[in-house]
Protein backbone atom coordinates (compact mmCIF):
# COMPACT_ATOMS: atom_id res chain seq x y z
CA UNK A 1 0.00 0.00 0.00
CA UNK A 2 1.14 3.57 -0.73
CA UNK A 3 1.55 6.37 1.78
CA UNK A 4 -1.44 8.06 3.42
CA UNK A 5 -2.52 11.07 1.32
CA UNK A 6 -5.77 11.98 3.09
CA UNK A 7 -6.31 11.84 6.83
CA UNK A 8 -9.68 12.87 8.28
CA UNK A 9 -10.10 12.84 12.06
CA UNK A 10 -13.24 13.71 14.05
CA UNK A 11 -14.58 15.85 11.20
CA UNK A 12 -17.80 17.75 11.84
CA UNK A 13 -19.80 20.49 10.13
CA UNK A 14 -22.67 22.31 11.81
CA UNK A 15 -25.02 25.05 10.67
CA UNK A 16 -27.14 27.34 12.84
CA UNK A 17 -30.61 27.39 11.32
CA UNK A 18 -32.06 30.80 10.60
CA UNK A 19 -28.69 32.56 10.78
CA UNK A 20 -27.78 34.83 7.88
CA UNK A 21 -24.45 36.60 7.65
CA UNK A 22 -25.29 40.20 6.71
CA UNK A 23 -21.79 41.09 5.69
CA UNK A 24 -21.40 44.41 7.53
CA UNK A 25 -21.09 45.39 11.19
CA UNK A 26 -23.95 47.89 10.80
CA UNK A 27 -26.32 45.17 9.56
CA UNK A 28 -25.33 42.83 12.40
CA UNK A 29 -25.93 45.61 14.98
CA UNK A 30 -29.33 46.35 13.46
CA UNK A 31 -30.33 42.69 13.63
CA UNK A 32 -29.03 42.37 17.21
CA UNK A 33 -30.99 45.45 18.30
CA UNK A 34 -34.16 43.98 16.78
CA UNK A 35 -33.65 40.71 18.70
CA UNK A 36 -33.15 42.59 22.00
CA UNK A 37 -36.45 44.43 21.46
CA UNK A 38 -38.26 41.19 20.56
CA UNK A 39 -38.79 42.33 16.98
CA UNK A 40 -38.56 40.10 13.88
CA UNK A 41 -35.28 39.86 12.03
CA UNK A 42 -35.31 42.80 9.58
CA UNK A 43 -33.32 40.76 7.03
CA UNK A 44 -35.52 37.65 7.18
CA UNK A 45 -37.50 36.74 4.02
CA UNK A 46 -40.92 38.37 3.96
CA UNK A 47 -42.71 35.02 3.59
CA UNK A 48 -41.03 33.39 6.61
CA UNK A 49 -43.66 31.53 8.65
CA UNK A 50 -43.44 31.80 12.45
CA UNK A 51 -40.24 33.89 12.57
CA UNK A 52 -37.68 32.65 15.03
CA UNK A 53 -39.14 29.16 15.47
CA UNK A 54 -36.12 27.48 13.84
CA UNK A 55 -33.58 30.16 14.65
CA UNK A 56 -30.81 29.12 16.94
CA UNK A 57 -31.22 25.40 16.31
CA UNK A 58 -28.03 23.67 15.24
CA UNK A 59 -28.07 21.23 12.33
CA UNK A 60 -25.17 18.75 12.28
CA UNK A 61 -24.49 17.95 8.62
CA UNK A 62 -21.47 15.82 9.59
CA UNK A 63 -20.42 14.40 12.95
CA UNK A 64 -17.22 12.61 13.99
CA UNK A 65 -16.20 11.42 10.51
CA UNK A 66 -12.77 9.75 10.47
CA UNK A 67 -10.88 7.77 7.81
CA UNK A 68 -7.51 7.49 6.10
CA UNK A 69 -6.97 7.11 2.38
CA UNK A 70 -3.77 5.86 0.80
CA UNK A 71 -2.20 6.71 -2.52
CA UNK A 72 -3.84 4.87 -5.41
CA UNK A 73 -7.03 3.96 -3.51
CA UNK A 74 -10.44 4.63 -5.05
CA UNK A 75 -12.89 5.46 -2.27
CA UNK A 76 -16.59 5.29 -3.02
CA UNK A 77 -18.83 7.39 -0.78
CA UNK A 78 -22.47 6.27 -0.72
CA UNK A 79 -25.59 7.18 1.22
CA UNK A 80 -29.06 8.55 0.85
CA UNK A 81 -29.83 12.12 -0.26
CA UNK A 82 -29.08 14.52 2.58
CA UNK A 83 -26.74 12.09 4.37
CA UNK A 84 -23.79 14.50 4.20
CA UNK A 85 -21.82 13.15 1.21
CA UNK A 86 -21.58 16.44 -0.69
CA UNK A 87 -20.78 18.33 2.53
CA UNK A 88 -17.85 15.97 3.09
CA UNK A 89 -16.53 16.58 -0.43
CA UNK A 90 -16.85 20.35 -0.02
CA UNK A 91 -14.80 20.15 3.16
CA UNK A 92 -12.16 18.03 1.42
CA UNK A 93 -12.11 20.48 -1.49
CA UNK A 94 -11.67 23.37 0.99
CA UNK A 95 -14.79 25.11 -0.29
CA UNK A 96 -16.02 25.40 3.29
CA UNK A 97 -14.27 25.01 6.64
CA UNK A 98 -15.06 22.28 9.20
CA UNK A 99 -16.73 23.13 12.52
CA UNK A 100 -14.61 20.54 14.30
CA UNK A 101 -11.89 18.00 13.57
CA UNK A 102 -9.17 18.30 10.96
CA UNK A 103 -8.22 17.27 7.43
CA UNK A 104 -4.68 16.60 6.25
CA UNK A 105 -4.11 16.18 2.51
CA UNK A 106 -0.94 15.64 0.53
CA UNK A 107 -0.93 16.58 -3.13
CA UNK A 108 -2.76 18.67 -5.66
CA UNK A 109 -6.58 18.32 -5.56
CA UNK A 110 -9.01 18.60 -8.50
CA UNK A 111 -12.73 18.61 -7.73
CA UNK A 112 -15.84 18.17 -9.87
CA UNK A 113 -18.67 18.72 -7.40
CA UNK A 114 -21.50 20.27 -9.38
CA UNK A 115 -22.21 20.94 -13.03
CA UNK A 116 -20.22 24.00 -14.08
CA UNK A 117 -18.40 24.44 -10.77
CA UNK A 118 -15.23 26.48 -11.28
CA UNK A 119 -16.17 27.72 -14.75
CA UNK A 120 -16.45 31.41 -15.55
CA UNK A 121 -19.65 31.71 -17.61
CA UNK A 122 -18.35 34.52 -19.84
CA UNK A 123 -15.15 32.72 -20.78
CA UNK A 124 -14.99 30.12 -23.55
CA UNK A 125 -14.42 26.46 -22.91
CA UNK A 126 -10.79 26.80 -24.03
CA UNK A 127 -10.20 29.77 -21.72
CA UNK A 128 -11.77 27.90 -18.81
CA UNK A 129 -9.37 25.01 -19.34
CA UNK A 130 -6.47 27.40 -18.84
CA UNK A 131 -8.21 29.04 -15.87
CA UNK A 132 -8.77 25.70 -14.13
CA UNK A 133 -5.19 24.66 -14.81
CA UNK A 134 -3.89 27.89 -13.31
CA UNK A 135 -6.04 27.35 -10.21
CA UNK A 136 -4.44 23.90 -9.85
CA UNK A 137 -1.02 25.56 -10.00
CA UNK A 138 -0.05 24.29 -13.45
CA UNK A 139 2.19 26.16 -15.87
CA UNK A 140 0.86 27.16 -19.27
CA UNK A 141 3.20 24.75 -21.08
CA UNK A 142 1.77 21.86 -19.00
CA UNK A 143 -1.76 22.84 -20.00
CA UNK A 144 -0.71 23.25 -23.64
CA UNK A 145 0.57 19.67 -23.63
CA UNK A 146 -2.80 18.35 -22.41
CA UNK A 147 -5.14 20.72 -24.28
CA UNK A 148 -5.81 18.56 -27.34
CA UNK A 149 -6.43 15.47 -25.22
CA UNK A 150 -8.86 17.36 -22.96
CA UNK A 151 -10.85 18.77 -25.87
CA UNK A 152 -11.03 15.40 -27.63
CA UNK A 153 -12.19 13.60 -24.48
CA UNK A 154 -14.92 16.17 -23.79
CA UNK A 155 -16.40 15.65 -27.25
CA UNK A 156 -17.33 19.34 -27.63
CA UNK A 157 -14.65 20.34 -30.14
CA UNK A 158 -17.11 22.42 -32.19
CA UNK A 159 -18.12 24.49 -29.14
CA UNK A 160 -14.78 24.84 -27.37
CA UNK A 161 -14.54 28.56 -28.30
CA UNK A 162 -18.14 29.31 -27.25
CA UNK A 163 -18.81 30.99 -23.87
CA UNK A 164 -19.60 28.38 -21.22
CA UNK A 165 -22.84 30.18 -20.27
CA UNK A 166 -24.29 28.86 -23.54
CA UNK A 167 -23.38 25.23 -22.75
CA UNK A 168 -25.97 22.65 -21.76
CA UNK A 169 -25.54 20.86 -18.42
CA UNK A 170 -24.23 17.80 -20.27
CA UNK A 171 -21.59 19.86 -22.11
CA UNK A 172 -20.47 21.50 -18.86
CA UNK A 173 -20.02 18.20 -17.05
CA UNK A 174 -18.15 16.73 -20.04
CA UNK A 175 -15.69 19.60 -20.07
CA UNK A 176 -15.45 19.72 -16.26
CA UNK A 177 -14.59 16.04 -15.97
CA UNK A 178 -12.14 16.20 -18.88
CA UNK A 179 -10.28 19.09 -17.24
CA UNK A 180 -10.28 17.54 -13.74
CA UNK A 181 -9.07 14.12 -14.93
CA UNK A 182 -6.45 15.20 -17.47
CA UNK A 183 -4.61 17.92 -15.55
CA UNK A 184 -3.00 15.18 -13.44
CA UNK A 185 -3.97 16.03 -9.87
CA UNK A 186 -2.72 13.71 -7.14
CA UNK A 187 -6.25 13.59 -5.69
CA UNK A 188 -9.42 13.60 -7.82
CA UNK A 189 -12.78 14.32 -6.14
CA UNK A 190 -15.89 13.54 -8.22
CA UNK A 191 -19.51 14.04 -7.12
CA UNK A 192 -22.25 12.38 -9.19
CA UNK A 193 -20.65 13.07 -12.57
CA UNK A 194 -22.40 10.00 -14.00
CA UNK A 195 -25.85 11.43 -13.25
CA UNK A 196 -25.65 13.90 -16.16
CA UNK A 197 -23.68 12.31 -18.97
CA UNK A 198 -25.07 9.87 -21.51
CA UNK A 199 -24.19 6.17 -21.54
CA UNK A 200 -21.17 6.62 -23.84
CA UNK A 201 -19.72 9.40 -21.68
CA UNK A 202 -20.32 7.39 -18.49
CA UNK A 203 -18.22 4.55 -19.91
CA UNK A 204 -15.48 7.01 -20.84
CA UNK A 205 -15.56 8.51 -17.32
CA UNK A 206 -15.28 5.12 -15.63
CA UNK A 207 -12.46 4.10 -17.95
CA UNK A 208 -10.58 7.33 -17.32
CA UNK A 209 -10.99 7.06 -13.54
CA UNK A 210 -9.61 3.51 -13.67
CA UNK A 211 -6.62 4.81 -15.64
CA UNK A 212 -6.12 7.59 -13.08
CA UNK A 213 -6.19 5.14 -10.17
CA UNK A 214 -3.78 2.68 -11.79
CA UNK A 215 -1.30 5.54 -12.29
CA UNK A 216 -1.04 5.87 -8.50
CA UNK A 217 -3.40 8.79 -8.00
CA UNK A 218 -6.23 8.80 -5.46
CA UNK A 219 -9.96 9.18 -6.22
CA UNK A 220 -12.96 9.99 -4.04
CA UNK A 221 -16.15 9.10 -5.91
CA UNK A 222 -19.71 9.88 -4.81
CA UNK A 223 -22.47 8.11 -6.72
CA UNK A 224 -25.92 6.57 -6.37
CA UNK A 225 -25.00 4.12 -9.15
CA UNK A 226 -24.02 1.01 -7.17
CA UNK A 227 -22.85 -0.83 -10.28
CA UNK A 228 -20.35 1.95 -11.00
CA UNK A 229 -19.23 1.97 -7.36
CA UNK A 230 -18.65 -1.78 -7.35
CA UNK A 231 -16.85 -1.64 -10.69
CA UNK A 232 -14.50 1.22 -9.84
CA UNK A 233 -13.90 1.42 -6.10
CA UNK A 234 -11.41 -0.47 -3.97
CA UNK A 235 -13.11 0.65 -0.76
CA UNK A 236 -16.49 2.16 0.19
CA UNK A 237 -17.63 4.43 3.02
CA UNK A 238 -21.35 4.62 3.78
CA UNK A 239 -22.46 7.97 5.26
CA UNK A 240 -25.77 7.89 7.12
CA UNK A 241 -27.16 10.84 9.06
CA UNK A 242 -23.83 12.65 8.86
CA UNK A 243 -21.86 9.74 10.39
CA UNK A 244 -19.83 6.85 9.02
CA UNK A 245 -22.16 3.85 9.13
CA UNK A 246 -19.74 1.41 7.46
CA UNK A 247 -16.25 1.44 5.96
CA UNK A 248 -14.79 -1.56 4.16
CA UNK A 249 -14.78 -3.74 1.01
CA UNK A 250 -17.21 -2.53 -1.71
CA UNK A 251 -19.36 -5.69 -1.94
CA UNK A 252 -19.83 -5.86 1.84
CA UNK A 253 -20.64 -2.17 2.40
CA UNK A 254 -22.89 -1.82 -0.66
CA UNK A 255 -24.84 -4.93 0.32
CA UNK A 256 -25.35 -3.60 3.86
CA UNK A 257 -26.37 -0.17 2.54
CA UNK A 258 -28.89 -1.52 0.04
CA UNK A 259 -30.25 -3.92 2.65
CA UNK A 260 -31.02 -0.93 4.89
CA UNK A 261 -33.61 0.23 2.37
CA UNK A 262 -35.77 -2.82 2.92
CA UNK A 263 -38.63 -2.03 5.29
CA UNK A 264 -39.57 -5.64 5.82
CA UNK A 265 -38.94 -9.24 4.84
CA UNK A 266 -41.20 -11.18 2.51
CA UNK A 267 -44.23 -9.89 4.45
CA UNK A 268 -44.81 -6.47 6.02
CA UNK A 269 -47.72 -4.46 7.41
CA UNK A 270 -48.11 -0.91 8.67
CA UNK A 271 -50.32 0.72 11.27
CA UNK A 272 -53.23 2.78 9.85
CA UNK A 273 -51.97 5.95 8.20
CA UNK A 274 -48.26 5.08 8.62
CA UNK A 275 -47.54 3.13 5.43
CA UNK A 276 -45.63 4.57 2.45
CA UNK A 277 -47.61 6.64 -0.02
CA UNK A 278 -49.53 9.90 0.13
CA UNK A 279 -52.64 11.22 1.85
CA UNK A 280 -54.60 10.07 -1.20
CA UNK A 281 -53.41 6.47 -1.41
CA UNK A 282 -51.25 4.69 1.16
CA UNK A 283 -49.86 1.16 1.52
CA UNK A 284 -51.28 -0.99 4.31
CA UNK A 285 -49.49 -4.31 3.77
CA UNK A 286 -47.44 -6.29 1.24
CA UNK A 287 -46.28 -9.89 0.86
CA UNK A 288 -44.47 -12.34 -1.41
CA UNK A 289 -46.62 -15.47 -1.58
CA UNK A 290 -45.30 -18.77 -3.00
CA UNK A 291 -47.76 -20.83 -5.01
CA UNK A 292 -47.47 -23.51 -2.33
CA UNK A 293 -47.82 -21.93 1.10
CA UNK A 294 -44.65 -22.29 3.17
CA UNK A 295 -42.55 -23.64 0.29
CA UNK A 296 -39.24 -21.90 -0.51
CA UNK A 297 -39.03 -19.85 -3.69
CA UNK A 298 -36.89 -21.43 -6.38
CA UNK A 299 -36.03 -20.44 -9.93
CA UNK A 300 -38.75 -22.81 -11.14
CA UNK A 301 -41.64 -21.82 -8.86
CA UNK A 302 -44.24 -19.16 -9.65
CA UNK A 303 -45.26 -16.72 -6.90
CA UNK A 304 -47.45 -13.70 -6.22
CA UNK A 305 -46.54 -10.20 -5.07
CA UNK A 306 -49.55 -8.86 -3.16
CA UNK A 307 -49.89 -5.16 -2.39
CA UNK A 308 -52.52 -3.89 0.06
CA UNK A 309 -53.56 -0.24 -0.16
CA UNK A 310 -56.07 2.22 1.23
CA UNK A 311 -57.68 4.64 -1.19
CA UNK A 312 -58.88 7.63 0.75
CA UNK A 313 -59.58 10.31 -1.83
CA UNK A 314 -59.01 9.12 -5.42
CA UNK A 315 -62.37 9.05 -7.22
CA UNK A 316 -61.19 8.75 -10.83
CA UNK A 317 -59.99 5.64 -12.66
CA UNK A 318 -56.51 6.95 -13.48
CA UNK A 319 -54.66 5.28 -10.60
CA UNK A 320 -52.33 2.55 -11.86
CA UNK A 321 -50.42 0.43 -9.29
CA UNK A 322 -47.08 -1.11 -10.28
CA UNK A 323 -43.95 -2.81 -8.99
CA UNK A 324 -40.22 -2.82 -9.70
CA UNK A 325 -38.11 -5.83 -8.77
CA UNK A 326 -34.46 -4.89 -8.10
CA UNK A 327 -31.42 -6.92 -7.07
CA UNK A 328 -28.83 -6.24 -4.37
CA UNK A 329 -26.89 -3.97 -6.74
CA UNK A 330 -29.98 -1.79 -7.25
CA UNK A 331 -30.42 -2.95 -10.86
CA UNK A 332 -34.02 -3.18 -12.04
CA UNK A 333 -34.76 -6.69 -13.29
CA UNK A 334 -38.22 -5.80 -14.51
CA UNK A 335 -41.11 -3.44 -13.88
CA UNK A 336 -44.82 -3.96 -14.38
CA UNK A 337 -48.05 -2.08 -13.77
CA UNK A 338 -51.73 -3.02 -13.83
CA UNK A 339 -52.02 -1.41 -17.26
CA UNK A 340 -49.53 -3.94 -18.68
CA UNK A 341 -52.11 -6.72 -18.40
CA UNK A 342 -53.84 -5.32 -21.47
CA UNK A 343 -57.31 -5.81 -20.02
CA UNK A 344 -59.78 -3.14 -18.94
CA UNK A 345 -59.24 -2.78 -15.23
CA UNK A 346 -62.01 -1.46 -13.01
CA UNK A 347 -61.52 1.86 -11.19
CA UNK A 348 -59.54 1.59 -7.98
CA UNK A 349 -62.14 1.13 -5.23
CA UNK A 350 -62.52 3.43 -2.27
CA UNK A 351 -61.27 2.15 1.09
CA UNK A 352 -58.94 -0.84 1.54
CA UNK A 353 -58.12 -3.14 -1.39
CA UNK A 354 -55.44 -5.53 -2.68
CA UNK A 355 -53.72 -5.95 -6.03
CA UNK A 356 -51.84 -9.10 -7.04
CA UNK A 357 -49.04 -9.46 -9.58
CA UNK A 358 -48.39 -13.04 -10.66
CA UNK A 359 -44.71 -13.84 -11.38
CA UNK A 360 -44.23 -16.96 -13.53
CA UNK A 361 -41.74 -19.69 -12.77
CA UNK A 362 -38.57 -20.15 -14.82
CA UNK A 363 -37.91 -16.40 -14.85
CA UNK A 364 -35.84 -15.32 -11.83
CA UNK A 365 -32.22 -16.24 -11.21
CA UNK A 366 -31.15 -17.28 -7.73
CA UNK A 367 -30.29 -14.40 -5.39
CA UNK A 368 -31.77 -11.72 -3.13
CA UNK A 369 -34.36 -9.29 -4.46
CA UNK A 370 -36.42 -6.33 -3.33
CA UNK A 371 -39.77 -4.88 -4.38
CA UNK A 372 -40.44 -1.19 -4.99
CA UNK A 373 -44.10 -0.16 -5.28
CA UNK A 374 -45.16 2.59 -7.69
CA UNK A 375 -48.44 4.38 -8.32
CA UNK A 376 -49.13 6.29 -11.50
CA UNK A 377 -52.00 8.73 -11.84
CA UNK A 378 -52.94 10.27 -15.15
CA UNK A 379 -49.80 8.74 -16.77
CA UNK A 380 -47.58 10.57 -14.24
CA UNK A 381 -45.73 9.05 -11.30
CA UNK A 382 -47.87 9.64 -8.21
CA UNK A 383 -45.47 8.07 -5.72
CA UNK A 384 -42.67 5.47 -5.56
CA UNK A 385 -41.80 3.72 -2.31
CA UNK A 386 -38.41 2.51 -1.23
CA UNK A 387 -37.90 -1.24 -0.92
CA UNK A 388 -40.93 -2.52 0.98
CA UNK A 389 -40.28 -6.24 0.50
CA UNK A 390 -37.20 -8.46 0.41
CA UNK A 391 -37.11 -12.09 -0.70
CA UNK A 392 -34.67 -14.77 -1.80
CA UNK A 393 -34.90 -17.08 -4.80
CA UNK A 394 -33.09 -20.40 -4.35
CA UNK A 395 -31.53 -22.53 -7.06
CA UNK A 396 -33.83 -25.53 -6.66
CA UNK A 397 -33.07 -28.55 -8.79
CA UNK A 398 -29.74 -28.69 -10.63
CA UNK A 399 -29.22 -29.78 -14.20
CA UNK A 400 -25.85 -30.64 -15.75
CA UNK A 401 -22.40 -30.44 -14.15
CA UNK A 402 -22.38 -26.72 -13.24
CA UNK A 403 -23.02 -26.08 -9.53
CA UNK A 404 -22.23 -22.36 -9.34
CA UNK A 405 -24.67 -19.51 -9.83
CA UNK A 406 -25.79 -19.18 -13.43
CA UNK A 407 -24.90 -15.91 -15.13
CA UNK A 408 -27.53 -13.30 -15.87
CA UNK A 409 -29.97 -11.05 -14.05
CA UNK A 410 -32.83 -13.38 -14.97
CA UNK A 411 -32.82 -17.08 -15.75
CA UNK A 412 -35.69 -17.97 -18.11
CA UNK A 413 -36.11 -21.55 -19.29
CA UNK A 414 -36.01 -21.21 -23.07
CA UNK A 415 -36.83 -23.76 -25.75
CA UNK A 416 -33.94 -25.19 -27.79
CA UNK A 417 -34.14 -27.22 -30.98
CA UNK A 418 -31.58 -29.07 -33.08
CA UNK A 419 -31.90 -29.51 -36.84
CA UNK A 420 -29.63 -31.75 -38.91
CA UNK A 421 -28.39 -29.94 -42.03
CA UNK A 422 -26.50 -32.80 -43.65
CA UNK A 423 -27.50 -36.48 -43.80
CA UNK A 424 -24.68 -38.97 -43.20
CA UNK A 425 -23.61 -40.68 -46.42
Amino acid sequence: MGPVVIEVEGLGKSYRLGSIGSGTIADELRRGWARLRGRPDPDAPVDTASPGRAQGKVFHALSDVSFRLREGEVLGIIGRNGAGKSTLLKLLSRITAPSEGFIRMKGRVASLLEVGTGFHPDLTGRENIYLNGAILGMHRREIDAKLGEIIAFSGIEHHIDTPVKRYSSGMKVRLGFAVAAHLEPEILIVDEVLAVGDAEFQRKCLGKMKDVSTSGRTILFVSHNMTAVLSLCTRVVWIDGGRVAADGPPEEVVSTYLGSYAQGGDEVAWAPGEGPGTDLVRLTHAAVLPQEAGAPLTMRSPFTIRIGLENRRVHDDDLNIGIRVVNDHDLVLFASTQADSGTDRPPVPQGRFEVDCLIPGDLMNEGSYHVVVTAFRGAKLHFMTERVLSFTVHAGERRGAWFGKQAGLIRPRLSWRTHAMDHPG
